[in-house]
């Protein structure tokens, strides 16, 4: 919105600085900081209120959960999407078409958690919306999103799939690219709502994830930029900088409140809307396979679950303690502050893998 200050500019004034994504990049991660600040705590005490007996705790999950965790409200991800969409319709170009198609998919899959997270805070029970109906939803939003992305692709790599260090590899997916693109955004949303178990273990590495697909979108929207690192180009893509830094900031928010011991948890509302927007930001830019690196711990998580449930169903025995792999690392003793510590810092070593991906061709 605050874009269109540039009308008045001369090329000299102060106006001029709200070309710069840079600039407005700035600008939105202050504005999220500040509503995270602003609106924590009224939002804590009206889900407190409204939630007597706060976030139903899982009777099979770690016994330490039952005793500390219990009364916590959810739903705190509100505070989060606030942040997001008032600081990238703030700061952000409202004509790309990138930041409406990442909108509309963390937007759509918070209000999915929204869902889960009422029926299981007014019903006092974990259960929720049934899985298959959030994932055929799911699956709906995604590959609205995945036409659209496709759409206002460059035609040279629409419903094409680009490949890490190879600069001139492409895999023409054809009609198979839209639910390929499903998955990754699907997939996404569900690993790190997967990933949130314990206190600030997943808005962390959704900020460090969203921090380096902000830089690789950011590149891949300048076309000097591409010419010099040798990746594809993918204009207006600089403008999801932008909506990463909204979600940073909201983000850090977030975290001041979620931080041990949690006063809120983000609940489904935030960790399947965070999720698939990391998904949709992917698809936005092409680099999907990327994304599998950076946001690698959300796939182990995920695939923890896929290995433990298979494994049991097959032999009647498990791999892990328990699953997702946090709650393995809690049964062998770890607790909790250093399960999230040394989570972070896996985050950051593939958040700088990925990024190296840009450079090594």
């Amino acid at each position: 919105m605050l874009y269109w200050l540039t009308e008045f500019s001369d090329g000299g004034d102060v106006f001029n600085l709200f070309r710069y994504i840079t600039f407005r990049a700035g600008g939105a991660f202050f504005t999220a900081l500040i509503f995270g600040f602003l609106f924590g705590p009224p939002l804590i005490n009206l889900l407190r209120r409204s939630q007597k007996q706060g976030q139903p705790i899982r009777e099979d999950g770690p016994e330490s959960h039952i005793e500390t965790k219990a009364g916590t409200p959810t739903m705190g991800g509100a505070l989060i999407l606030g942040a997001v969409l008032v600081s990238s319709l703030l700061w952000a170009r409202l004509d790309n078409p990138y930041v409406w198609m990442v909108l509309f998919v963390t937007v759509s899959f918070g209000l999915i958690g929204f869902a889960d997270d009422f029926s299981k805070v007014s019903k006092n029970s974990h259960a929720g919306v049934s899985g298959k109906v959030r994932l055929a939803i799911g699956f709906v939003i995604a590959g609205l999103a995945a036409v659209w992305a496709a759409w206002f692709h460059p035609a040279e790599l629409s419903n094409q799939l680009a490949f890490p260090v190879f600069k001139d590899v492409l895999l023409n997916l054809g009609i198979f690219f839209v639910p390929f693109a499903m998955i990754v955004i699907v997939g996404a949303a569900n690993a790190v709502n997967l990933t949130d178990g314990l206190d600030g273990l997943a808005i962390m590495p959704v900020m460090i994830a969203a921090g380096t697909l902000g830089a690789i979108a950011y590149a891949v929207g300048r076309v000097d930029f591409t010419e010099y690192l040798d990746v594809h180009y993918v204009p207006g893509t600089g403008e999801i900088l932008i909506f990463t830094a909204g979600l940073i900031g909201g983000g850090l928010g977030f975290l001041w409140y979620n931080a041990p011991p949690a006063a809120v948890f983000m609940g489904d509302t935030g960790s399947l809307a965070l999720g698939g927007a990391l998904g949709a930001i992917a698809v936005a830019i092409k680099h999907e396979i990327v994304l599998a690196i950076v946001g690698g711990l959300f796939v182990v998580e995920a695939l923890s679950v896929i290995i433990q449930v298979l494994y049991f169903k097959r032999t009647g025995k498990r791999v892990f303690l328990m699953a997702p792999i946090h709650h393995h690392f809690e049964k062998r003793g770890w607790a909790e502050p250093q399960i999230v510590i040394r989570f972070w810092i896996i985050s950051v070593i593939l958040a700088l893998i990925g990024l190296a991906t840009l450079k090594v061709r």
